[in-house]
């Protein structure tokens, strides 16, 4: 259903409302979140999906970083008017997801418990760095970093030492062969369902401790 301007995907057993931020280069409505909206949906995961300013303009060039954040402040609250009285988590994919660890960074999202990653940017391909992740020592509710093994844009090298820096408040989740979209090659033997089941179980089973 619509929702002031956003997606809401509510399931009747619902426990978590997930406010889902989409990649710089699809909106909300791409395959991908379409598909893992449903899956969170059988998991008891509500989500609440947005645009950002750029993406409903049809724009390609995505908005300055302070256009974004705002954005993601908005579209947290709107998701609470929309879905009041439930536990809020907020993120998103890639760009999306940094997006709103930013906003989280520079002020406390209101009612959000948790931040979740559908992998997490840390670097361009094949620049491999880390300054992308120096925000999130200012985060101070717990992070979920759902990352592929062959992410080209997070190498494990860097993002292992930037989670354990973390401590207590960041835990990682590989899908094993995953690359930045969870796509995985056919000889691990698992579906594109596998995948968003497993992405939704990770999810459920951590949020469960908030």
């Amino acid at each position: 259903m619509s929702a002031e301007g956003g997606l809401l995907v509510r399931p009747p057993d619902v426990r978590f409302l997930y406010v889902l931020a989409h990649g710089a280069g699809a909106g909300m409505r791409h395959p991908f979140l379409e598909r893992a909206a449903q899956a969170f949906a059988a998991s008891g995961i509500a989500t609440y999906r947005y645009e950002f300013p750029y993406m409903r303009k049809g724009q390609h060039r995505p908005d300055p970083p302070a256009v974004a954040e705002a954005a993601v402040r908005e579209a947290v609250q709107a998701a609470a008017r929309a879905a009041p009285g439930l536990p809020l988590l907020a993120g998103g994919k890639s760009f999306g997801g940094r997006m709103t660890s930013q906003a989280q960074a520079a002020q406390p999202l209101p009612g959000v418990r948790g931040l979740v990653f559908l992998g997490f940017p840390l670097h361009p391909p094949g620049r491999p760095g880390s300054s992308r992740a120096e925000h999130l020592s200012a985060v101070q509710v717990p992070m979920l970093f759902l990352q592929g093994t062959r992410d080209e844009f997070a190498s494990l090298e860097l993002l292992r030492p930037v989670v354990n820096g973390l401590k207590n408040r960041a835990t990682l989740h590989l899908v094993d062969e995953g690359d930045h979209s969870f796509k995985v090659p056919k000889r691990t033997g698992k579906t594109e369902a596998d995948v968003m089941n497993e992405l939704a179980g990770a999810i459920t089973q951590w949020a469960t401790g908030l």
